[in-house]
């Protein structure tokens, strides 16, 4: 027996429960729901398992084919993919580039704060795969912020390596090479 979980209709995630268990809880036929072997989240009417759940509920009738219905256009829920605006952007792979090169490259560890920038990014799809929009452009606005940090840190880290780099050539070079000792044995071969 499946144990399943499902999005009330406030957009939450419930779950695990048996189908005995669901009979307890406010179901209908558009209740979308998921357990393990599912691809994505399915309308409760659609799961074999659980259109006993309806059976004798009034005003839930059993399903007709898409074939039959098709001249009809079919409800959505208010949280349906349908009704969705696109998916915001993730961030993710921004996020892991600032986050690992200035960190392999340059040795800074201020660029780690780019990990948040990862967390965020990862919540993104599954909050719009959950149905909660507004949650997910959260997300990828966290998430942006947090690449876009890391970024300028990375970018700031670089640019004081030069600086630094650019002095001490500097610096030697107007001190000439021969006030280092056995420099001038160097240059002279």
């Amino acid at each position: 027996m499946n144990r399943y979980f499902y999005i009330d209709s406030e957009g939450k995630q419930k779950g695990t429960f048996s189908p005995d268990e669901l009979r307890q809880e406010p179901m209908k036929r558009d209740t979308l729901v998921w357990t393990q072997g599912m691809e994505q989240w399915k309308r409760a009417g659609e799961v074999d398992e659980l259109l006993f759940l309806f059976s004798d509920v009034p005003g839930n009738y059993q399903t007709v084919p898409a074939a039959q219905t098709s001249q009809y256009p079919q409800p959505t829920a208010p949280f349906a993919a349908e009704s969705l605006p696109p998916m915001p952007k993730t961030w993710l792979l921004e996020s892991i580039l600032v986050t690992l090169l200035p960190f392999i490259f340059c040795g800074n560890f201020l660029s780690l704060l780019g990990i948040i920038g990862i967390v965020f990014a990862a919540q993104v799809e599954s909050f719009y795969n959950r149905g909660d929009y507004y949650a997910s452009l959260e997300s990828s606005r966290s998430a942006g912020k947090w690449t876009k940090i890391a970024m300028w840190i990375a970018i700031a880290w670089i640019l004081l390596i030069v600086v630094a780099l650019v002095l001490i050539f500097g610096f030697i070079g107007f001190a000439g090479f021969s006030t280092f000792p056995g420099m001038d044995n160097l240059l002279n071969t």
